[in-house]
């Protein structure tokens, strides 16, 4: 955790917060703290703010329900900027968007992130509860799990043929289909991608 003592506050006893989801690595929002809410951060385990507006400490979702969870607390290279890893409960912005850089200003006007994948399996999971007629996805979970695996081993093998083929793009169109897939069967065993990203940061220690 930071020590608070190396903390750098401004002219007004403030510190910026960037916050970023621990899962996908998406920046959600910036605040700022002072001592205080820094030290009700980590002795409750949730993030709180203090708004300059308000001139107030706040906890975040305390009304909207959209905490934030503290998970980990990291200091920059100067001391007067932090960073924290949170799990979002709901969206981070009041607009109702997931993080409040959504407004695009150069460059591409659609962020590409890893966000997809997480809504894929929520389409997937709610295809799994509620049924529709013509849904590819529901007649997977209709076949059960053999067909699914059999989709799976299909598909890898369309990956393998794509990169002997040595074609970017059939590549990248084989492994989303692969993806797909592979996101089918972790829902069909009630998991998600998150289980295989904690798998994966497991084994990078």
């Amino acid at each position: 955790m930071v020590d608070v003592s190396a903390l750098k506050f401004d002219q007004n006893g403030l510190v910026p917060v960037i916050v970023q989801d621990n899962t996908t690595g998406e920046v959600l929002m910036l605040a700022y703290m002072n001592k205080e809410a820094l030290e009700l951060t980590i002795q409750t385990g949730y993030m709180h703010y203090f708004s300059r507006s308000r001139n107030k400490i706040w906890k975040k979702g305390e009304t909207s329900g959209n905490v934030q969870k503290l998970k980990s607390l990291f200091l920059d290279c100067d001391g007067d900027t932090l960073l924290a890893m949170v799990e979002q409960t709901g969206v981070a912005c009041h607009t109702g968007n997931k993080t409040c850089f959504f407004t695009a200003l150069e460059g591409d006007k659609k962020k590409i992130t890893t966000d997809i994948i997480f809504e894929l399996m929520k389409t997937i999971n709610d295809r799994k509860q509620n049924k529709m007629e013509g849904s590819y996805t529901c007649y997977l979970f209709e076949k059960g799990l053999d067909k699914i695996l059999k989709k799976i081993g299909e598909e890898a093998t369309e990956v393998v043929i794509g990169a002997k083929n040595g074609q970017k793009e059939e590549i990248i169109y084989e492994i989303s289909d692969l993806m797909y897939h592979l996101s089918v069967l972790l829902s069909y065993f009630d998991l998600d991608w998150t289980d295989i990203f904690k798998s994966l940061e497991e084994r990078r220690k």
